[in-house]
């Protein structure tokens, strides 16, 4: 098998992606920290609350990155952490009122520098830009795919 070129488009297009999310992660800035990406995860997800491993799954941190996001989250009332009452394994991540109240406060700039943003991308483009990456999503990350859908429903107990 003959030695890939460093000109193949494929790495052109990784690029590219590592450049828009660098450059996105730039301009919102602070706005857009660890921390932010778990509360803003959490308070779009139904119940304001996400089973650990779909949270670790949808956020870019490592494990440890994330226990250490969540515990400064729990310390400060954002969160909380919620036993699983049917397997006591599971712990569900919980968006407080204080959590909601501090991304109320932060989406109106959070959502300006986003659509500032991608304000170069017509209504069409965004359309297929989002189909796409779903569709990358699904191939390079189908945890984050499955963490996204509805959270299974609960067997009745017989």
């Amino acid at each position: 098998m003959a030695c890939p070129s460093l000109d193949d488009p494929r790495i052109t297009l990784a690029g590219l992606l590592f450049e828009v999310h660098d450059g996105l992660t730039t301009r919102l800035g602070a706005k857009r920290s660890p921390t932010s990406e778990v509360l803003i995860r959490l308070a779009r997800s139904p119940e304001r609350s996400l089973r650990m491993s779909d949270l670790a799954a949808q956020v870019t941190m490592s494990a440890s990155g994330l226990s250490r996001a969540i515990d400064r989250l729990v310390a400060t009332g954002s969160i909380e952490r919620v036993a699983c009452d049917y397997d006591r394994r599971v712990v569900h991540a919980r968006l407080t009122d204080q959590g909601q109240a501090e991304i109320e406060a932060m989406l109106p700039e959070h959502v300006r520098v986003l659509e500032e943003s991608f304000s170069v991308l017509t209504p069409t483009e965004r359309d297929r830009f989002e189909a796409t990456l779903r569709k990358l999503r699904c191939q390079v990350n189908p945890e984050a795919v499955q963490a996204s859908g509805p959270a299974p429903v609960r067997a009745a107990a017989s």
